[in-house]
């Protein structure tokens, strides 16, 4: 109570009191600054959780945008290639006889060493069991099962299937068999002496129940004459792109069977 009462009187005739004031500050800030620091660090650090909370969800969202951007733009490119097909289509069926429909793969059968396909047009549309299915590129198979709505394709490259052919070269004839190990055709009972070449191209020589002259079929891509065998061995790369088409044409090469109203049924996008 007495220092209390010296402090003010000191004070008041202005005797060293500030000198004292500030010396006894000095304590008392140092002291003011241990206790808030803690303060401050815990603020500071609740803003770096925030901050980089923040951030994480700013780069969970810039890589969700940017997968659905790379989505679309696969979408796109999806697009420009069905396009391109269906354009190509198009332009294939201006050279094909008879009226044709443009049809969609469904599915492809999942079986090892069986290569068919369904389609998504069927009786409802005129389709009848047997009917030659092209791409743009030539002869991709024939229709083996029929519903109301889808049909079943053989492809040209199952080993079930048996297509007659010619060499456009030199006219002769012979049978395509498919190789489902290999994807590819093989011509069959080609004796040794037969005038036969790589490069040579076949085409369907129109003698089968099925498919109709003069429409591609493949490429002679290697013929081996082994002198102890009978006949020589002979591969086929098939004209079609059975493996990446999308849309193939269904063709009626026969004016009098059941057809669609169009000549041509099918939209470019």
């Amino acid at each position: 109570m007495g220092l209390s009462i010296l402090l003010m009187v000191l004070d008041h005739r202005g005797i060293g009191v500030q000198q004292l004031r500030a010396v006894l500050s000095m304590p008392l800030s140092l002291l003011e600054y241990v206790v808030s620091r803690p303060v401050h660090l815990i603020d500071n650090l609740s803003t770096m959780i925030s901050t980089h909370d923040t951030l994480i969800k700013e780069n969970v969202d810039l890589k969700t945008e940017q997968l659905l951007l790379k989505a679309q733009v696969q979408r796109l490119l999806a697009l420009e290639s069905e396009n391109t097909q269906l354009k190509a289509l198009l332009r294939s069926s201006s050279e094909v006889h008879g009226k044709v429909l443009i049809a969609q793969l469904l599915a492809v059968d999942s079986e090892p060493f069986v290569n068919q396909v369904i389609l998504d047009k069927g009786s409802r549309e005129g389709v009848f069991i047997g009917q030659p299915v092209l791409d743009a590129n030539g002869v991709m198979g024939k229709v083996i099962q029929l519903g109301p709505i889808s049909s079943r394709v053989l492809l040209v490259n199952d080993t079930h299937s048996a297509v007659p052919v010619q060499i456009t070269r030199n006219g002769i004839r012979a049978i395509a068999v498919g190789d489902s190990y290999t994807g590819k055709l093989k011509l069959v009972n080609v004796p040794q002496t037969i005038d036969v070449k790589v490069g040579d191209v076949l085409v369907t020589s129109g003698l089968g129940e099925h498919y109709p002259a003069g429409y591609p079929v493949g490429q002679i891509t290697s013929v081996v004459k082994d002198p102890g065998m009978q006949f020589a061995t002979i591969d086929v790369q098939p004209s079609a792109h059975a493996d990446r088409s999308r849309q193939v044409l269904l063709i009626w090469p026969n004016q009098n069977q059941q057809t669609p109203d169009a000549s041509v049924q099918g939209t470019v996008k």
